[in-house]
């Protein structure tokens, strides 16, 4: 299927499954009428809880839904749904109370009814989850802790939702009725147990040896790994994986990584890890031999998915990491399209792999231009950062339309887009690669 057309059924499916409950609760019997801006902040409630049960689809990492739009934006996407969920869920009791302050009491957490104790905590329980996710790293709250109380909150919050909408039983006292929106929740909290048990069970069955840790400048690994005993992982170049290290591959701990190495060789697969948190400090201190678990491939950044004339490819600096893996496969294939690298970083010894990119320049039609922030006294390239001037300068204007793909930090993205839109090139032959997926 197109993923054009991919991306606009799962976007249909997705509205269908989070209005349907207005749609449910008005067929057959129906209560009497209310006033409207207590049916409105009831609708309001129905949606805010079935977006967020859908939000435990959206993490599950089902490759069918990424495939059409990347798991970076689903992801980024889930942040931003979250907050409007709860935003939605918080309207309920507000306009409530402003329609009626004598309901104001209802609001106390241990007065009223048990159904708007059941509600209060509910909403309570989410604003938590959504203030320990904005605040998780301001606080120094250990990422796999993070994860398991993230989780949990977000379940106690959907039980606690139905219990108040049970004990309501204003639109939902038909059973029926009530069985449908449980029975939307109970299948996207099906998505956890998925991601957490069924997909672990799986990735058992095919682990991985840590075979080479390569050290790199600017305090970058090249991490490889060998498919012990199957056929190993067939990826597009420019996707990556979560890893996991251990014997169990049923630990919350891993981590997201860009291939590095070719996709031709499914069975011996490269990551670029640049020393940045407690995992990859640690990175290349892991043994030889250590058993390892990938989940993947994911992603929908890559070369291979909108073949072009031409590539202009911008990296910032660990961001070069999936870059590496298209230039190895485009490289192994012997391909001859002209294509232009933009490689901006702190400095010349923070700059990963320069040795490899030299002898890829040997292999393709390729052209390199670093870009250095601090260069040194004897550097005659670029200094700065990747902007309209760089482009200005670096790249040809022969003719041919060029695919535009750029990874690195969110600063570099914004620049970067900013020196694209002043040189006119269609934002349909440009596509970004976000960090910060967790």
């Amino acid at each position: 299927m197109n993923r054009t057309v991919a991306g606009g059924f799962w976007l249909i499916i997705y509205l269908i499954v989070i209005l349907s409950p207005l749609f449910f609760m008005m067929i057959g019997d129906t209560p009497p009428e209310r006033p409207f801006w207590v049916e409105f902040s009831v609708g309001l409630g129905f949606v805010g809880l079935v977006q967020t049960a859908v939000q435990f689809a959206l993490i599950a990492r089902y490759k069918t839904i990424t495939a059409p739009y990347g798991i970076d934006l689903i992801l980024k996407y889930h942040r931003q749904i979250a907050t409007i969920a709860i935003g939605l869920l918080l309207a309920h009791p507000v306009i409530l109370v402003i329609h009626n302050p004598g309901l104001l009491g209802l609001l106390n957490p241990v007065g009223g009814t048990m159904a708007s104790r059941a509600g209060n905590w509910a909403l309570y329980t989410f604003i938590l989850l959504a203030l320990l996710s904005y605040f998780r790293k301001r606080i120094n709250l250990d990422y796999e802790l993070w994860r398991v109380t993230h989780a949990g909150l977000a379940l106690i919050a959907v039980v606690l939702a139905h219990v108040h909408i049970r004990l309501s039983a204003y639109y939902t006292e038909t059973p029926w009725k009530h069985g449908v929106l449980i029975g939307i929740s109970v299948v996207m909290l099906a998505s956890l147990v998925y991601l957490r048990l069924i997909k672990p069970a799986l990735l058992k069955r095919r682990p991985y040896r840590v075979a080479e840790i390569k050290a790199e400048r600017g305090d970058t690994w090249s991490f490889t790994v060998t498919a012990r005993d199957h056929e190993g992982m067939r990826f597009r170049p420019g996707q990556f994986a979560w890893l996991k290290l251990g014997e169990s591959p049923f630990t919350v701990e891993e981590h997201p990584f860009s291939f590095s190495s070719s996709a031709l060789e499914p069975k011996r697969l490269e990551f670029g890890i640049k020393e940045l948190g407690d995992f990859t400090g640690g990175i290349g201190q892991v043994p030889i031999g250590t058993t390892a678990y990938l989940d993947g491939p994911h992603g929908a950044f890559s070369p291979d998915l909108e073949p072009a004339a031409g590539y202009a490819f911008y990296a910032g600096g660990v961001g070069i990491t999936p870059f590496m893996s298209m230039l190895r496969t485009l490289a192994d294939r012997g391909d001859k399209r002209p294509i232009v690298l933009f490689y901006g970083d702190k400095s010349w010894d923070a700059t990963a792999f320069t040795d490899a990119l030299a002898e890829l320049e040997k292999r393709l039609d390729l052209t390199i231009v670093y870009v250095l922030e601090e260069p040194p006294e004897d550097w005659d390239g670029e200094s700065g950062f990747i902007d309209a001037g760089v482009l200005e300068r670096h790249l040809p204007e022969e003719g041919i339309e060029r695919l535009h793909l750029v990874c690195g930090p969110e600063p570099m993205l914004d620049a970067v887009g900013k020196a694209l839109e002043q040189r006119e090139v269609p934002i349909r032959l440009i596509r970004f690669e976000r960090f910060g997926l967790v």
